[in-house]
């Protein structure tokens, strides 16, 4: 993997070129919310939102130091959108209109595996999503902090990247290291070489020791959340099909479908019929499995009625489903889905939760 070196002063300058071709999309510091870490661990408490790089003074730009609010997957599936008109003929897919989207992280990237799988992995790829992600140009950086929310690394992803993106950025001695990591990535290193300079074994080796110290970090933090191990929750999960956690947490579950709205890997959709004037219109909006008529269908039958059996299929599909069919939980540990949850339901509680109950039951405890 090549890797170059930007300096900070260049850097405006680099963007300025760059959205001449690119709609660019770059993280401002965000009104967010803060939670505190019921073991007492002080975390870091700003919130980063992506804005258009032509809408926002340059002196609010910065780098985020861990991800932002929103979440990667509304580049690739908007809210809503329609998909066809009249007789059920394919909508207009998107044009050619090239995006860069700044300040991705790593759980970032590897919620798009889970969203690949689903969106260009069956017998026919998605158009709109297809599209969208050849239109793209992912800018990822490292984590340079975490929320106190944040447990990626429990999940064995690392806070930093080294795959799925085309460029990625590392905060190094006023400049950035960039990486460069598909055909995109080096189209751009090249169209704009007089921006870069070679990175030296000193500036590489100063980046390793930022990361371990970080992760270290962060490991110290999620130890003291008692996560069960990656390989191991999908057990877990099964074993808890009739556990009474599920119900517990239900009763302060309104059925909001945040956690699902702001999830990067969550990627279900309804799709709606709307007649404007003369037009038949289809529509598809993001669907979430906590919504009470999340599996209701035509006669009016419920299979999954109850809260309890909603909050626990998010669970199964992310725990279950997904590492029996593509090895992977479909879960990227970014904790988006306990800071909005109004209910305070805490994935990584109900885990751990999952595998004291488990652990009692085998006779270990």
């Amino acid at each position: 993997m090549n890797t170059l070196y930007l300096r900070e002063e260049r850097y405006f300058k680099f963007l300025d070129e760059l959205s001449r071709e690119y709609r660019v999309y770059l993280p401002v510091k965000a009104q967010g919310q803060a939670l505190d870490c019921a073991f007492g661990f002080k975390a870091a408490t700003a919130d980063y939102a992506l804005e258009r790089y032509s809408a926002v003074p340059k002196d609010e730009i910065i780098f985020n130091e861990y991800r932002t609010i929103d979440p990667l997957k509304s580049f690739f599936s908007p809210p809503k959108e329609k998909v066809a008109s009249n007789f059920g003929s394919p909508s207009d897919i998107p044009g050619d209109e090239k995006v860069a989207v700044f300040g991705v992280k790593n759980c970032d990237l590897f919620s798009l595996k889970i969203q690949d799988f689903v969106f260009l992995g069956g017998a026919a790829a998605d158009p709109f999503y297809e599209k969208r992600r050849q239109n793209i140009l992912l800018v990822s950086g490292d984590c340079l902090n975490f929320k106190e929310v944040c447990f990626c690394a429990a999940l064995d992803i690392m806070p930093y990247a080294l795959e799925g993106f085309d460029l990625n950025m590392s905060p190094l001695n006023a400049g950035f290291l960039v990486d460069v990591g598909s055909d995109k990535g080096k189209e751009v290193v090249k169209k704009y070489a007089s921006y870069f300079l070679p990175a030296t074994d000193a500036q590489l080796s100063a980046r390793q020791k930022k990361r371990e110290a970080m992760l270290k970090r962060l490991k110290d933090h999620l130890a003291l959340h008692n996560i069960p191990r990656k390989e191991v929750i999908p057990d877990i999960v099964r074993k808890g099909y009739d556990s009474a956690i599920w119900k517990e947490r239900m009763l302060t579950c309104v059925e909001c479908g945040g956690c699902n709205m702001l999830c990067d890997t969550c990627h279900c959709f309804l799709l709606s019929d709307k007649k404007s004037g003369n037009v038949n219109e289809k529509v598809r909006s993001w669907d979430a499995c906590l919504y009470a008529n999340f599996t209701r269908v035509a006669g009016g039958a419920n299979p999954m009625k109850s809260r309890y059996q909603r909050l626990r299929n998010r669970y199964l599909k992310k725990f279950d489903f997904f590492p029996a069919n593509i090895n992977l939980c479909a879960c990227c540990g970014c904790g988006r889905c306990i800071e909005v949850c109004p209910a305070k339901i805490d994935i990584r509680e109900v885990l751990a939760a999952l595998a004291k109950e488990a652990s009692a039951a085998d006779g270990k405890v």
